[in-house]
């Protein structure tokens, strides 16, 4: 059943467009991780769904009421849709359980008897309930993101959004409020959660939004997204890839350089000095000796693109060549030594020819 619908939304501002076309159905018992690189408009979106941020244009929808007309009463709205921020955005001048209880005996109008009740059950779910007469400045950075989510629950949302939880925090604290989250998410919760903790989207996720170009680029399950990405800046940004290209377009092209462009490229990414050598020794083999060396240099044969794409998150490297004219396999049709080495320097090398030639290395 659709909770929120999202209709061409569009955000501007003087000098940039974060959001410029957004459709999406969010649906009751969702949790729904928005990954992606900064500035492609994550914050942006939950903010605009709870109109915090006009939008441009566009409309939302939330259980049927168009909140995006100006007659909606967005207070009654944002009710059903709880937010918790970067920052704790705690009242220093009341104590913890006065926090939790603030909201529902102001705005929803719960006896204070009843109210702190039910604050200091929530306060126990967030295991916090001894901190309840604590004030905010003598807790953790991770204790106050956990009260600020106690917070939004005491208003019994339908929804909540959670705008990088964890970006503020010590990397001790991340994992006592990456648990909470865990906890509303099996509890049925329905989530949007913007977070750079790729783990974490992936555990705790039932659909994953990876934002680029304006607007949702690709969406998928947890398991399509980090496994097999079916978009290129998506598999970039889940490998975490550093890349370089390399284009030859003349037989006297300037090895050296080019090999230098390598050992800059690996020092640069912080690239085992093995792995560099392997690379340049590999691009050594292949394009120098051998293709180089044999293909047609009328027009047909060129450019030859080598790209190198290098993963911080497993520390692989992957070395792609690919080149026009007839058939050439220098692993069969090229030098001999060259093939055996270069075999010896990857974990697997092959050649394909479907009207150009193309080879993979991959090296761990």
């Amino acid at each position: 059943m659709s909770m929120i619908k999202i209709e061409h939304l569009r955000k501007e501002y003087p000098n940039i467009t974060p959001l410029k076309d957004v459709s999406v159905e969010i649906n009751k018992g969702d949790v729904i991780s928005i990954i992606g690189p900064s500035g492609t408009g994550k914050s942006t979106l939950l903010r605009c769904l709870n109109q915090l941020e006009e939008p441009t244009s566009g409309t939302v929808t939330v259980d049927g009421e168009v909140i995006t007309d100006p007659k909606c009463d967005i207070s009654l709205v944002r009710r059903k849709m709880g937010m918790v921020f970067q920052s704790f955005n705690l009242f220093a001048n009341l104590n913890i359980v006065e926090n939790v209880m603030s909201a529902p005996v102001n705005l929803l109008k719960i006896p204070k008897e009843h109210a702190r009740k039910e604050a200091m059950e929530l306060l126990k779910r967030v295991g916090l309930a001894e901190k309840a007469n604590n004030y905010p400045d003598e807790l953790s950075g991770g204790q106050k993101q956990r009260v600020a989510i106690a917070r939004a629950i005491a208003m019994k949302p339908e929804i909540i959004l959670f705008d990088e939880p964890t970006s503020a925090l010590d990397p001790t604290m991340v994992g006592e409020v990456l648990s909470v989250i865990k906890s509303l998410a099996k509890d049925g919760m329905t989530m949007m959660i913007v977070t750079h903790e790729m783990k974490f989207a992936r555990d705790v996720s039932n659909r994953v939004f990876y934002m680029d170009e304006g607007g949702i680029y690709e969406e998928g399950t947890p398991q399509q997204i980090f496994e097999a990405p079916l978009k290129e800046k998506t598999r970039i940004f889940i490998k975490r890839l550093k890349q370089l290209s390399l284009e030859i377009t003349s037989a006297d092209f300037d090895f050296i350089g080019f090999i230098s462009q390598i050992e800059q490229f690996g020092r640069e990414n912080m690239i085992a000095p093995v792995m560099i050598r392997n690379l340049q020794l590999a691009f050594e083999e292949l394009v120098k000796q051998n293709i180089a060396q044999f293909i047609d240099y009328n027009g047909k044969g060129m450019p030859i693109n080598t790209d190198i794409e290098h993963s911080d998150t497993d520390s692989t490297a992957k070395m792609t060549i690919t080149y026009g004219g007839e058939s050439y396999d220098p692993f069969s049709d090229g030098d001999e030594l060259s093939a055996v080495i270069v075999k010896k320097l990857a974990k697997d090398a092959f050649h394909t020819f479907d009207g150009k030639n193309k080879i993979v290395l991959n090296f761990v």
